[in-house]
């Protein structure tokens, strides 16, 4: 009988191509991942895995049993999601993972709205860039929240993943609240502030490639002076008047006090965020019920003022 735990184990080898990365990916060590490989070759019967010195590739029937692994293993969740649906009421632990500035925008109202659900055990997780969609794949969290600026990730994706778009997040200037560009009569001219000291992400992140982009379009600007991880330290520079950004608007969802920002004009640079989550688990009600939370949270959380709306400082919490 094949164990289900060690047909993770494989199908999560086959994604990774590592015995390291797998057990980086899963939390376990090496010397545990390898075991339950071996174990699961004794009940195969078969060799799964070409060993060598220093690495190990799956065999051809080691790939067959990997493809067949992902197949038994969404067959069973959709078996749990079936039987599970059946509940009166959400329960359980449901683990979210969130880029950074959806987690801080999102969380106050998925406490709210996930606390009326007592069975419910809700953990938030951030995560780092690119890794959300391989999470939900492996079963690690049950959704995650991911941003691309690319527009091509849903198509790009596993089929057995099913994406929920959330919302458009365009990148808007901010500028310290004592700034001559604060003034929202005044109209943002980005030739202007060419020569500003800008404040960036480091190179090969999306925002920076945002904010290069952005700046390309005026011809360029001298390289950026400072580079900070992390959006919101940046924006906190930028609350000290050290020198002047360009986000994504939901990254001013925490009410960053002592800027201004303004929309950019005929600007079209944006990430669409999504939250991800395994079609098998959709129904769910756990994953259900979180859904549709992460669903209003995205709808009525603020960052920016509306379009046609009045611009301004920021300097409150985000309506929600």
């Amino acid at each position: 009988m094949l164990e289900l735990r060690r047909l993770r184990l494989l199908a999560e080898f086959a994604r990774r191509g590592s015995i390291a990365a797998t057990a980086a990916a899963l939390g376990y060590t090496p010397s545990a991942v390898s075991q339950q490989l071996a174990a699961l070759e004794r009940e195969a019967r078969v060799p799964l895995l070409d060993r060598t010195a220093r690495s190990a590739e799956l065999t051809d029937a080691g790939r067959r049993l990997a493809e067949r692994a992902e197949e038994i293993l969404g067959l069973v969740e959709t078996v749990e999601a079936e039987l599970s649906a059946q509940a009166d009421a959400p329960s359980g632990r449901i683990v979210v993972t969130a880029f950074p500035t959806a987690a801080v925008a999102f969380a106050p109202a998925l406490a709210r709205s996930l606390g009326e659900h007592p069975g419910l055990t809700f953990v938030l997780r951030q995560t780092a860039p690119g890794t959300g969609i391989r999470q939900v794949q492996s079963g690690e969290v049950d959704i995650a929240l991911i941003d691309d600026w690319t527009g091509k990730v849903p198509d790009q994706a596993p089929a057995a993943l099913e994406f929920f778009h959330l919302r458009r997040d365009p990148l808007v200037l901010v500028v310290p609240e004592a700034h001559p560009m604060s003034d929202p009569g005044r109209p943002v001219d980005l030739e202007r502030l060419r020569e500003e000291p800008w404040m960036a992400a480091p190179p090969g992140e999306p925002s920076r490639q945002a904010v290069e982009r952005l700046l390309d379009t005026v011809g360029g600007a001298r390289p950026v002076p400072w580079e900070f991880e992390g959006l919101h330290t940046i924006l906190s520079l930028v609350a000290r008047g050290i020198g002047i950004t360009a986000v994504p608007a939901l990254a001013l969802a925490a009410g960053d006090r002592g800027v201004a920002v303004r929309r950019i004009p005929e600007c079209t640079l944006a990430r669409e965020v999504y939250a991800v989550t395994r079609t098998a688990s959709v129904r769910r009600p756990s994953v259900a019920v979180t859904l549709r939370a992460i669903y209003a949270a995205a709808r009525d959380v603020q960052p920016t003022p509306p379009e046609g709306g009045a611009e301004g400082r920021s300097g409150g919490a985000p309506a929600d």
